[in-house]
């Protein structure tokens, strides 16, 4: 009998929850270690979707090599976001341009962010990096259009340029891609992961996929000490 492919299993569960009102979901990511070969789809999907300039990442993977010649390990751990329960990055903005979201999802305002960037400093994960304003095709005879293009975030419509400065001098994170989940679309890096190492769903509901996975597996968070209670998982 041929396996359904989890993605089509969670397709169903986010379009389930999506009719429930925001206040009743609770939006979680699931990452099994065991499935991450390290090939980077994750990061460059989400590149791609949000047209990330240089030194701007949401998904990066952790590469961590262990043990001696010829006994060696290598373990790869992607770290996104983990919209914590209790962020500490919302306490500390002094405009109050990042919040708590009633779906889970921790947001920034770019309109009000002044890029003080004390959310940066005070995120224990490292989750969030700062846009310069910087291209990569800076110093050729050209910046290439697609670097400014228009990309989708928080349900609008954002561009990099001179006319448009918003995102610019802006604190930036990963969001579980609200704008696609808004379409009923899996968040980017879960569509792209050729392992399928990544899970998301609704932690509020015990039918879906990722609280089936995450009640029959021994998982953790990281860094719980903090106190922040983060939404991610690890296996």
């Amino acid at each position: 009998m041929e396996r359904k492919d989890i993605l089509l299993t969670m397709q169903s569960d986010l379009t389930r929850t999506l009719q429930k009102p925001p206040e009743k979901r609770h939006w979680g990511m699931l990452i099994d270690t065991r499935k991450c070969v390290g090939c980077h789809a994750c990061t460059i999907g989400c590149v791609s979707e949000y047209k990330l300039p240089p030194g701007v990442v949401y998904r990066p993977v952790m590469d961590y090599e262990s043990g001696q010649f010829p006994n060696t390990k290598r373990k790869f751990l992607p770290r996104p976001c983990f919209q914590c329960e209790k962020p500490s990055c919302v306490s500390v903005c002094p405009v109050a341009a990042t919040k708590k979201e009633a779906d889970g999802i921790v947001s920034i305002d770019y309109k009000k962010c002044i890029g003080c960037r004390a959310c940066i400093s005070n995120c224990p994960y490292g989750a969030r990096t700062f846009d310069t304003g910087a291209y990569y095709t800076e110093g050729t005879p050209a910046v290439q259009p697609y670097e400014k293009a228009g990309f989708y975030e928080y349900e609008k419509v954002w561009h990099r340029d001179s006319k448009h400065g918003d995102v610019i001098s802006s604190a930036r994170k990963c969001h579980f891609c609200t704008s696609r989940i808004a379409k009923a679309l899996l968040p980017i890096c879960v569509s792209t992961c050729i392992g399928r190492a990544t899970y998301f769903g609704d932690l509020n509901d015990d039918q879906t996929l990722i609280s089936q996975v995450i009640s029959a597996n021994k998982t953790y968070r990281l860094k719980e000490e903090t106190g922040n209670n983060p939404q991610v998982y690890y296996i």
